[in-house]
């Protein structure tokens, strides 16, 4: 994966050129047909993704709760707080994805604990909106 990629995902904007490319070493970027489950509600999380190209639907209890696009993120919940998936995702348009797996997530925050604090403070802040 291209450090410049993660230039424009806000959640990554913010670092400097050597963060981007530490967090690039340990993400892979694949492309996925529409219609593809990124995540199933209910399955252990091995993964988080972000979105850099294409669009997708969020449904919790087969239920659409929202859509997601360039620059959202997605599976930080489960890697992060090793909790289950609470939504299924599933691409609507042929997309371009940024995986990494939580190995790999736990090495790049060994390395990088800035971009871990991070991922983490978007875990509680979408946990709190869960919750209210």
């Amino acid at each position: 994966m291209e450090e410049r990629e993660l230039q424009a995902v806000p959640l990554f904007e913010e670092l400097d050129r050597k963060h981007r490319r530490l967090i690039a070493q340990h993400a892979e970027e694949i492309e996925v047909p529409a219609g593809t489950k990124l995540v199933r509600q209910g399955e252990f999380a091995y993964e988080f993704f972000v979105i850099l190209e294409g669009t997708g639907e969020v449904l919790r209890d087969d239920e659409h709760v929202g859509d997601i696009g360039p620059g959202d993120f997605l599976g930080e919940m489960g890697i992060v707080g090793k909790a289950a998936r609470n939504a299924t995702v599933a691409t609507t348009s042929d997309a371009r994805v940024m995986v990494m797996t939580e190995q790999d997530f736990r090495a790049m925050s060994l390395e990088n604990p800035e971009v871990a604090a991070r991922i983490q403070a978007a875990v509680e802040e979408r946990y709190q909106k869960l919750v209210a």
